[in-house]
């Protein structure tokens, strides 16, 4: 036990003392919400990593998704550090940088309002946020409930109150600098630990060949007739696989937290080297975790079960490390803190300057008052208060209500949000024939799919078809709908101001200098 709390203190102390470090470049708006730009490749790829993979994903996806597909569960990961990462920062990393710094936006929505002329586009926007991205936070906690509760014996309440004020005190005290240093930390520590754990469950169950050898004598519920289900390529069901391989992949491109991280990045060689290291993160972290789920059937006898029968998904990684000694425990409880407080961060930072900024600063301008730079500063950071708040109490009901699964609040949110911005944040950094009633469109389909995927859940109805009840596959639904709708109704309505548009587009092309080492260019023929 004093090694468990030796190791918990000594985190807490190193957080703290991170944001009093960065507090100096939390002085203004630009220097609080975005790091002044000037962030550099490693701290921009572990933010981007860390924000990507919370407990959510180490406690409740893992534990769902292995149990479901086994080891084949892996390819969420391998997509994840494929798909989410090296294609976001290849695709969306540069130019997303190029114009939002041109827009002067500092936010998703802020984009949208600048790219599109529209401060109503901008309002609906924030409001999408605001609504989706609470209960996506509320989902961070509840996989320190049953950790805690396993190692220490605490409450689930005041985990979630020592969580919440630990975190507020750095974002509020070092903007995102202090977020950005802080999630470089707990990247490391989520490395080494996903790496430990594994080993660690894989030597209790006689090694990586002994365990994938009893994996394979349990039989799918799924596909009874199928040897071998759960360690086969693609495991018992491929194409509810598949769909959660693209909801959590291609997801991370519509997100504002996820997508923010690229406003703040210093320099194109920052983009090169983030790109790399953030795909390596991924490919450990995301493939490690799921690839620990995998394992999660030979724990059947020992997880919970509810009242219909079917497994607690969010009790079986917690049950798989009830055995690891004290020093494996108290990494563990570390790794599922540092993946929860990372991400816990980067969303409320991402909803406080989204309300402040393109909501509450518009709405005073409009009436004849300008906030100041400390007004808006101190309102962000009221807000940040306000969202952990909120979100901390969500938690704690809905860890008492019926709606007990980390995905569940995780997949309704993270669809939403994607369904919503991805084809129009996406199709609006390439093209410039790009509307904004193709953009209203996307907005109110991808809301509407998953407000009826979530009248579902709680209703036991079916949405569409059985197969689109659940949030994954209606979260999918909404990204692919927009990306079809986006160019469709772009083809039938106007471009509002062709020649902003033109201007825009030409930040891409303004010719600059740079250094050999930046970019290798042949010698000038004599």
């Amino acid at each position: 036990m004093f090694l468990k709390v030796s190791i918990l203190i000594v985190f807490f102390a190193i957080m703290i003392c991170v944001g009093i470090y960065c507090r100096k470049s939390a002085t203004n708006v630009q220097g609080f919400v975005l790091g002044d730009r000037n962030v550099g490749s490693w701290l921009t790829a572990f933010a981007f990593g860390t924000s990507y993979f919370s407990a959510v994903i180490f406690v409740g996806y893992a534990g769902q998704f292995g149990w479901k597909y086994g080891l084949a569960s892996t390819w969420i990961g391998i997509g994840n550090a494929l798909i989410g990462s090296l294609m976001a920062w290849r695709i969306l990393g540069r130019r997303t940088r190029l114009m939002t710094q041109y827009l002067k936006s500092a936010t998703m929505p802020d984009f949208f309002g600048a790219r599109f002329n529209s401060s109503a586009l901008k309002v609906a926007a924030s409001i999408i946020v605001f609504i989706f991205l609470v209960p996506y936070t509320a989902s961070l906690y509840n996989g320190l409930s049953r950790l805690f509760g396993m190692s220490f014996g605490i409450d689930y309440t005041w985990c979630v109150i020592g969580m919440a004020v630990l975190t507020g005190i750095y974002v509020l005290v070092g903007g995102y600098m202090a977020t950005a240093v802080n999630d470089f930390i707990q990247g490391m520590i989520m490395l080494v630990g996903i790496v430990a754990v594994i080993l660690s469950v894989l030597n209790g169950n006689g090694g990586f060949t002994a365990a994938v050898e009893e994996l394979s004598h349990i039989t799918a519920e799924t596909a009874p007739n199928m040897n071998g289900a759960f360690v086969s390529f693609l495991g018992p069901q491929p194409l509810y696989l598949i769909g959660v391989v693209l909801l959590t992949s291609l997801g991370t491109w519509g997100l504002p937290q996820m997508v923010g991280k690229f406003y703040a990045i210093r320099d194109e060689a920052a983009i090169r080297k983030g790109t790399i290291i953030s795909t390596v993160f991924a490919m450990i972290v995301a493939g490690g975790c799921y690839f620990l789920g995998g394992f999660g059937r030979l724990y059947g006898d020992v997880i919970e079960y509810g009242a219909n029968g079917n497994p607690v998904y969010d009790s079986i990684i917690p049950s798989m490390l009830q055995t690891l000694p004290d020093l494996m425990i108290g990494i563990v409880i570390i790794l599922v803190l540092s993946a929860s407080m990372s991400t816990l961060s980067s969303l409320v930072l991402t909803s406080g300057s989204t309300l402040t900024l393109d909501i509450i600063v518009p709405a005073k301008s409009v009436k004849g008052k300008q906030m100041s730079e400390k007004s808006q500063l101190l309102c962000i950071r009221l807000l940040v208060v306000f969202f952990i708040a909120v979100s901390s109490v969500l938690a704690i009901i809905q860890a008492k209500s019926s709606v007990t699964f980390i995905a569940q609040l995780m997949g309704i949110s993270w669809g939403a949000l994607a369904g919503a911005f991805l084809a129009p944040f996406l199709y609006g950094l390439y093209w410039k024939r790009t509307t904004n009633a193709a953009v209203w469109v996307s907005f109110i389909v991808g809301v509407l799919i998953m407000c009826g995927c979530m009248f579902c859940t709680f209703t036991g109805q079916e949405f569409i078809s059985p197969f689109f009840t659940s949030p994954i596959n209606a979260g999918v639904l909404a990204m692919v709908a927009g990306l079809i709708i986006v160019p469709v109704v772009s083809l039938f309505t106007r471009v509002k101001d062709k020649d902003e548009v033109e201007k825009m587009f030409n930040c891409y092309e303004k010719e600059v200098t740079v250094r050999a080492l930046t970019s290798l260019m042949d010698e000038e023929k004599k």
